[in-house]
């Protein structure tokens, strides 16, 4: 039962992506809320279905992207994986955590799509990508972290309550 919040959560955040928070740019960089829920959310020490987020999640916003689903694939799930290290690793400083995790996560989701739209045939200098995409994305992630952070925390109390670990 505790999985079932993630669809209407993470519907909830690839409509806004895709309506309000892609509009939102940065030189040609936009933030990734999606992204952004899924690092919240497995950095949060009592969660156990990150890896349940992170599917659901690729399925969500591979339905409204033109990107090919791989990416959101391995780019969640790395995502995930990059951040249940992070959580054992700096277990004491969980906004450092947060913010590793953001850098790895968008330079890792960007470096996925580079290559498969280069690979495509797609004429990217890689330095242009760098300077307008890439940077501004990860400034703006980083902006938007915070609060998401803050209400994933929030979340996973609810959703997990303490007396449940007990």
């Amino acid at each position: 039962m505790r999985n079932i919040v993630a669809f209407p959560i993470l519907g909830l955040a690839a409509l806004l992506q895709s309506a309000v928070i892609g509009q939102i740019q940065l030189l040609s960089g936009y933030a990734d809320l999606p992204m952004l829920l899924l690092a919240a959310w497995a950095l949060q020490d009592r969660v156990k279905s990150a890896w349940h987020w992170a599917a659901a999640a690729c399925l969500m916003v591979s339905f409204l992207s033109r990107l090919p689903w791989p990416i959101y694939l391995f780019g969640y799930l790395g995502i995930v994986f990059i951040a249940q290290i992070m959580q054992k690793r700096v277990w004491q400083a969980p906004m450092l955590a947060l913010f590793g995790v953001t850098f790895a996560g968008t330079i890792f989701m960007h470096l996925l799509s580079f290559a498969i739209l280069r690979l495509s045939g797609t004429p990217f200098a890689i330095m242009e990508v760098l300077g307008l995409i890439t940077l501004p994305s990860l400034l703006l992630n980083m902006l938007f972290s915070i609060p998401v952070y803050v209400m994933m925390r929030d979340l996973s109390r609810w959703v997990y309550p303490i007396e449940a670990f007990e």
